[in-house]
């Protein structure tokens, strides 16, 4: 009889576990782990807020006149695409009256090149947005008396592969001058600065 409780000693421990170790300890709390209780809260919303100030109608029509300068002294490079394909200059067409006047007058081009230089580009008065698209466009004129320069020393000739250079090289600058005018124009109509390769790095260095 005294082998029975020495049997019962040697039973392994976990066949002697309560009923009560199942159930959840009385002093651990229930509560999920503070990493799952972050997950459930709601995470914090942003707003952003923008403000956006239309430009002034007095600002557009001073931008989208000066871009009317480099158009109408970049016109005389489509006398070639205008002599091989005379329908290309039906669009121009109801511009060839103030295009002739503007021309008949004496210094015209050089006068209106001061003027907006003068009275809009150094004029702390405007506006930058109207200072900027009057800068951009006398830069671009600028830009487009240098051909005429070097067809002046150069002297390509009359006929051979010097004038069909010259053609080529009249075509592409008219089509140049003809996208910056389209581009310039309208998006000063919108109240949009418009940005021309090359020629708005200049002008933004010379305004700042």
């Amino acid at each position: 009889m005294a082998s029975i409780p020495l049997l019962r000693l040697s039973l392994p421990l976990h066949h002697q576990k309560p009923a009560s170790f199942l159930l959840p300890h009385p002093l651990k709390p229930t509560l999920p782990s503070p990493a799952r209780f972050r997950r459930a809260l709601p995470r914090p919303t942003t707003t952003t807020r923008c403000s956006y100030t239309p430009i002034p109608a007095t600002d557009r029509l001073i931008s989208a006149a000066s871009y009317f300068l480099p158009f109408f002294n970049g016109l005389q490079y489509g006398r070639f695409l205008f002599a091989k394909y005379p329908i290309l200059a039906t669009p121009f067409e109801p511009l060839l009256p103030l295009v002739s006047l503007y021309h008949s007058l004496p210094y015209a081009s050089f006068i209106t090149f001061f003027g907006f230089y003068i009275g809009v580009v150094r004029n702390p008065k405007l506006s930058h947005y109207a200072r900027f698209n009057a800068l951009q466009a006398l830069v671009l004129d600028v830009l487009l008396v240098v051909p005429v320069l070097l067809q002046r020393i150069i002297s390509p000739g009359q006929s051979g592969i010097g004038l069909k250079l010259t053609a080529w090289a009249h075509t592409g600058l008219f089509t140049i001058v003809v996208a910056s005018f389209v581009y310039g124009l309208v998006f000063s109509i919108l109240g949009k600065t418009p940005y021309l390769p090359f020629v708005a790095e200049a002008a933004g260095r010379q305004l700042d």
